[in-house]
Formats: C-alpha cells, structure tokens, sequence
C-alpha cells in the first residue's frame, strides 16, 4: 500500500527541508512506499490562516501526523502502528533453504501467544497438536484438508491418523527446529 504523505510548508523554512530529508529517508530506510506531495502554504490565503507560522504540518494518508519535525524512524513507526497486523494464518510460509536458526526462548514464546490454539512446543524443537473427532472419516478428511494445505504451502508436517484423532508434528527440518513458517503452518491449520 502506498501511504499519501502531503507536506504543508513554505519556502525558505530550514525546518520543512530537514523533515522533507526525512521523509524521504524513510523510503530508503524503511522501504516505506510513500507518495510525497509539497503544498506551499503561502500560495492559499486559506492555508496561511489554518497554518500561519507553524510549518511543516505532515499528514500522512489524511491525518495530520507531525508538526516542526519527523524523523525516519519516527515516520515509519506511526505507520507500522495504524497499519492492519496480519494475522500467522493470513502469511505464506517462506520455505527454509537452510542456513536458518531455529527460534529459541522468547521469541518461541511470543509466536505461541499469537498462534494459541492449544499447540504445544516439545522441547523448543517442535509444535504439536492432536484434534479429535467423532469417527474415522471425519478425522480422514480433515487430513486431507490439512494435506492440501501443506502442500499448497509447501511446508509438510508429520501426520498421525487414528480412529477419531489426528496428531499433527510440526517442524523445519533444514532449521533443526522452529522457525516462523511452523507457526505459520498451524495457524492454517486452526482455520
């Protein structure tokens, strides 16, 4: 999504180029798509009155953000703040080509808190999860679903199939453990 950003400023205000630099420095920094537009207040008697001396006045997307000055850093955290957070279950598992640590400690821990759904993490090692259901071939076809699903992701569990019960392993094989796409995986699943 590219953010409208709209600069309400004068010429000569040294305060407008150090937070336009800024701005423009985001998109480097923070790979922000920013459309950038320059309104010069003293070219609209309306917008002489609504600002006077107070310039730069930023608005990103139609909301006044900042006045006087902005950094990049700061630029790039209000948008990450008003920007919708995606869901585990709304990503796409980025396969592991190797080379990848798995997750330890507390980032296992923050993963588990946003998948929730009674997963279990074994030994920091794996996610486990057994779903029950009331016969065979309800428990086969949602293996199959499961199935599809790994495969369209390409991230393939282990997967037990019992009389009423499935027990679904997760974990990356190339990482020795954990990594984002497991939980990525069982939150898929959980839908």
């Amino acid at each position: 999504m590219t953010h409208e950003v709209t600069f309400y400023t004068r010429r000569d205000c040294s305060l407008c180029d150090a937070a336009e630099a800024a701005v423009r420095a985001a998109t480097v920094l923070h790979h922000l798509p920013l459309s950038i537009s320059l309104v010069d207040i003293d070219d609209d008697p309306t917008l002489q009155a609504k600002f006077t001396d107070d310039v730069p006045v930023i608005y990103v997307d139609g909301v006044e953000a900042f006045r006087h000055r902005v950094t990049a850093d700061e630029l790039a955290d209000w948008i990450a703040k008003r920007e919708p957070r995606r869901s585990l279950a709304q990503e796409t598992c980025v396969p592991c080509r190797g080379g990848v640590s798995p997750l330890k400690g507390k980032e296992l821990t923050a993963l588990a808190k946003e998948l929730g759904g009674d997963w279990r993490i074994i030994d920091e090692h794996h996610l486990e999860k057994e779903f029950t259901f009331p016969d065979f071939a309800q428990a086969l076809a949602f293996t199959n679903r499961i199935g599809a699903i790994a495969e369209e992701q390409g991230h393939h569990p282990d997967i037990y199939l019992a009389w009423g019960k499935v027990r679904v392993t997760i974990w990356t094989h190339k990482a020795g453990g954990l990594t984002r796409a497991d939980f990525v995986l069982a939150a898929k699943m959980d839908q």
